[in-house]
């Protein structure tokens, strides 16, 4: 099945059991043209709770209700991962608005009377801001830290400057081809992006630069065989796994030492920032990141604040260090100073 790995559940070979109907939702998913990423994020769940229904004796559809549902939904949230911290309650909810899809779809192909999950409540989910994003020179730090003598080291450093100056997502960046480069218009073509969306984003002349310099002198090195049309190869010709590309980028954060963490979605958050900061009309940051709705881009408004300090240092009466000021503030630290001596 496309995008689903086969892994044996409780009563796999049971057609009336949950583990049944799972297979039959996913391959109905699939020929109803869903991405293969969500197909696969939603078998993951619904195996899981298949697997906790399986150790309370619970195996068939009609055997799950409401009250076990609001059960799991509780399980959830008193979960703790291997690091002892607990689901977020934007995962929980992501869980289980999966398993009302579930049962959506099992009433309404009348395998079941009624859908116990049609009432159950979703946790109400924080609009949280991005945990880090870095400044315009704490971005060039790491830029130049790629071995430009090296052919990976090229390549590095040109998949960074796209993923700062495209803000694209590390699947997008995975999944470029050679013709998705635009490099007379240096325009980028992601191509069934989130939601199975294409959109067309800026390249800019610098990142552009860097990607001829990666095809010219580098990619050439990283074919084995029958070129794959894969914009950026690992050392195997192969296309670079996302789990790979994060812990690549992630290293070199690390390594400039700037005192954040952060990968892929590092560069996007930098790159909505500063450009909000710079002035950038908000619903083009949205055509950019590819959002459906400006309401989950507006969140990079609570983040680009620099023009926010401008109108604060120049209008708020209590924001400018006078001569006076600053003369009371060296008087504090020398009692300060004192106090810490005599002690």
């Amino acid at each position: 099945m496309r995008g689903v790995k086969s892994a044996p559940l409780p009563g796999e070979n049971d057609r009336d059991s949950l583990a049944a109907f799972r297979r039959r939702y996913l391959a109905d998913l699939a020929t109803s043209n869903y991405a293969a990423e969500t197909i696969t994020q939603r078998g993951r769940d619904l195996a899981t709770f298949i697997l906790w229904c399986h150790e309370r004796s619970i195996a068939e559809p009609r055997d799950v209700t409401k009250p076990i549902l609001e059960r799991y939904r509780r399980h959830l949230h008193q979960y703790r991962r291997a690091d002892g911290g607990p689901l977020t309650f934007q995962v929980q909810a992501g869980r289980l608005s999966r398993i009302k899809g579930f049962f959506a779809w099992l009433a309404a192909e009348n395998h079941i009377v009624a859908d116990p999950a049609a009432a159950l409540k979703l946790p109400k989910v924080e609009r949280r801001l991005p945990a880090t994003t870095l400044t315009a020179d704490e971005t060039e730090a790491v830029l130049a830290l790629p071995d430009l003598t090296d052919p990976m080291g090229l390549r590095d450093r040109a998949m960074l400057e796209v993923l700062y100056a495209t803000a694209i997502r590390r699947t997008e960046l995975t999944r470029l081809a050679l013709h998705d480069i635009d490099h007379g218009r240096a325009l980028v073509a992601v191509r069934q992006g989130k939601g199975r969306k294409d959109r067309i984003v800026p390249l800019g002349a610098r990142a552009r630069a860097w990607v001829e310099v990666y095809l010219e002198k580098a990619r050439p090195h990283l074919v084995v065989g029958r070129d794959p049309d894969i914009l950026f190869l690992t050392s195997s010709g192969q296309a670079i796994a996302p789990k790979k590309l994060s812990d690549k980028i992630s290293g070199y954060v690390r390594a400039a030492e700037l005192g954040k963490g952060g990968s892929c979605h590092l560069f996007r958050h930098t790159a909505a920032t500063l450009m909000l900061e710079g002035g950038a009309d908000i619903r083009f940051i949205q055509e950019l990141l590819g959002h459906e709705s400006l309401n989950t881009t507006q969140i990079y408004t609570r983040v680009a604040i620099g023009k926010l300090s401008d109108v604060h240092a120049a209008t708020h009466p209590g924001a400018r260090l006078q001569t006076d000021q600053l003369a009371a503030v060296r008087a504090a630290l020398a009692t300060s100073s004192a106090s810490d001596d005599q002690a």
